[in-house]
């Protein structure tokens, strides 16, 4: 490194207030290029948040179309609007979409915006790799819509049980199409999962030490350190799945001594933590949310953090209770429906602490504060219902039937969609400028609210009639066609809240209220600058000595006050802070990247390979190899503005 780089990188910044003339200057540094070129090579955070969050909608909307139809066709006994294979790719399509491509997305890209404000800095650490994860999850979506839309979408469910996933049983292209996506998913998944972890811990404002954190960041944290241990093992389940479909492995294969249980051990392991990496974000929405629309800080800030830790300690064990139905020894069973069992209690805590925050509290009864107060009689409902499965005679009698389609969609929509459309209430005047309608809002969320609980509440009863779950019609003797069609009525008024809250965010954009800074009296940073933020976030580092820094006067807890209006300048090149991982003292200064179409390049290159091997043209292959190859030779090149190399001499 260069010793004008090193003096760079250690010098001590100036301390200072916001001016005009600094502000002007690192409009300069910061703002992302105009045009095409801007739009595709920008690596702020903010865009990339927002390409997720759209994108997740999008892929909402179309996973939302599907369910419909699903509906249309159980809604009475012996219908054939679809076939049965057509039911299958439905169903399972439907599956994929909303847990793999929209329920994590979405999450990520709230996490994405909002970090870097919430935590006080101008950037996540790595914002190529920021870039880079979008660009390949968009590729992974697009890769296996292809399938879809050719008619060899995913045909056994979204967790692709075998043997009927191996080619004798399904030799069509359909399950690679998805081995290839589900692995080119997951190195999105990863490197974001890796860029959150890194940003927390080297990316908070001084002062900002972990007791400090906004308890936003605990669920996305804790689920980006989940993500990075069990991404691995569904990635190599499909690659050996893949390989058992494409080269006569047999890993999963009994005629040639593979073993069927191992893709349920390998799948569940991933999978059970993938439910609480795509629930605890979420509830970290509602824990930050409720206590602003309450005028009043979270009660048990610290139990509800170190539960949301325990959460997925405990999820790491618990992966079996999927597969009571297998034959698994009784030890085994007993074990794990122990850890099932046991997994209430820190997830109690934080119903508990809801609901002491909202008694204790002055509630406004804002639209994000509706929907942040229902996810939690939501979360009671599926909560319960997934306590009930964790009893192994129970889950005997349960296992395979509308049930359990109950129970996961009060999981995924109660705990995940519910608490997300609350936040984008909460934070769209952040993101856009603009209010959202709030009388809208409210026809929005009882919209919503009756129509998930007429749709999904009666599928308790199916399940306990006897209704089996993957079936794509069934016959009139079953007595089940009443509790169907009002499912499917509850379905479709579902359909029409979540229609009307589209609508209100196009309507909202285009000519609503002009949004304040801070239009909810909040206490996080993000709220500290206006909306939306500027290119660099913060004119001045800002320096915390509190978890609530815009309510220190109101609360009066301590004489010191956290320092919002001066504060480190760095305005030498587009410059952020680093701090120790604990106590969040200044450490150095970090250099950032600039704009870059490296990211963008090694998707698409990325994503000809993986096309390459669901087709096997083999120049293809080693047109996608050697293109990403390239662009990681130029994204690792040593580049002088970043400190990594010294400038050629003489």
């Amino acid at each position: 490194m260069s010793g004008a780089r090193v003096k760079a990188a250690v010098r001590t910044p100036r301390i200072g207030a916001v001016t005009p003339a600094l502000r002007e200057r690192l409009e300069a540094i910061w703002e992302t290029k105009p045009g095409l070129y801007g739009w595709f090579a920008s690596v702020d955070h903010k865009s990339i948040g927002l390409r997720y969050i759209v994108t997740a909608f999008i892929l909402l909307a179309i996973g939302g179309i599907e369910a419909l139809v699903i509906r249309l066709q159980l809604a009475g006994p012996d219908l054939h609007l679809l076939t049965p294979e057509q039911y299958n790719q439905l169903f399972s399509t439907h599956g994929m979409t909303m847990i793999f491509l929209y329920a994590s997305p979405i999450l990520s890209g709230f996490s994405n915006y909002l970090w870097p404000l919430i935590l006080g800095s101008r950037d996540m650490a790595f914002p190529r790799l920021n870039a880079l994860s979008y660009w390949i999850y968009l590729g992974a979506a697009l890769f296996m819509y292809a399938g879809f839309l050719v008619g060899a979408g995913p045909n056994d469910g979204w967790f692709n049980y075998v043997p009927y996933a191996e080619r004798d049983f399904n030799p069509g292209m359909n399950q690679d199409f998805y081995a290839l996506g589900m692995i080119l998913l997951g190195i999105s998944t990863t490197v974001g999962a890796a860029n959150f972890v890194v940003t927390l811990l080297r990316n908070r404002a001084p002062g900002m030490s972990i007791n400090r954190l906004p308890i936003l960041a605990w669920g996305t944290m804790t689920a980006s350190v989940a993500n990075l241990v069990v991404v691995p093992a569904v990635s190599l389940a499909f690659f050996l799945l893949w390989l058992d479909r494409q080269y006569g492995t047999h890993f999963f294969d009994t005629g040639g001594g593979g073993q069927p249980l191992l893709w349920q051990h390998l799948f569940w392991m991933f999978g059970h933590p993938w439910v609480y990496a795509i629930v605890l974000p979420a509830m970290g929405m509602v824990s930050d949310g409720l206590p602003v629309f309450c005028r009043r800080p979270l009660v048990g800030y610290t139990p509800v953090a170190l539960g949301t830790v325990a959460t997925m300690v405990l999820g790491f064990g618990v992966w079996v209770h999927h597969m009571f139905a297998t034959g698994l020894p009784g030890l085994g069973l007993a074990f794990f429906s122990g850890a099932s069992i046991l997994i209430a209690v820190p997830s109690a805590l934080a119903v508990f602490a809801w609901l002491a925050t909202i008694w204790f509290g002055r509630p406004v009864f804002t639209t994000a504060f509706l929907f942040f107060a229902s996810m939690i009689l939501l979360f009671v409902i599926g909560g319960v219902s997934g306590f009930m499965t964790a009893s192994v005679p129970v889950d005997w009698q349960l296992t395979d039937t509308y049930f359990v389609v109950a129970h996961i969609h009060y999981v995924l929509i109660g705990i995940n969609v519910f608490p997300v459309v609350g936040a984008t209430y909460m934070w769209f005047p952040k993101f856009t400028g603009r209010m959202m309608d709030e009388r809208l809002g409210r026809w929005n969320f009882w919209t919503m609210f009756v129509g998930f609980n007429l749709g999904f509440l009666p599928m308790h009863l199916s399940g306990l009639w006897g209704m089996p779950r993957r079936v794509y019609t069934y016959p009139a003797e079953m007595g089940l066609g009443a509790v169907n069609l009002v499912t499917t009525i509850g379905s479709f008024l579902f359909a029409i809240g979540v229609l009307l809250f589209i609508v209100n965010a196009l309507k909202s954009l285009r000519s609503g209220a002009a949004a304040p800074a801070n239009p909810w009296d909040a206490y996080g940073l993000e709220w500290l600058v206006s909306s939306p933020p500027p290119p660099y976030n913060f004119a001045v580092i800002p320096t915390i000595v509190s978890r609530y820094p815009l309510w220190e006067d109101r609360l009066g807890e301590a004489p010191e006050r956290s320092n919002l209006d001066e504060g480190l300048i760095l305005d030498e090149g587009k410059e952020t802070l680093a701090t120790t991982p604990l106590d969040a003292e200044p450490d150095r200064i970090l250099e950032m990247p600039e704009d870059t179409l490296v990211p963008l390049f090694l998707a698409i290159a990325t994503t000809i390979l993986f096309v390459g091997l669901l087709l096997k043209p083999w120049p293809v292959v080693a047109l996608g190899g050697l293109g990403a190859a390239a662009c990681l030779v130029a994204w690792l090149w040593p580049s002088l503005h970043l400190s990594q190399r010294e400038p050629a001499r003489g």
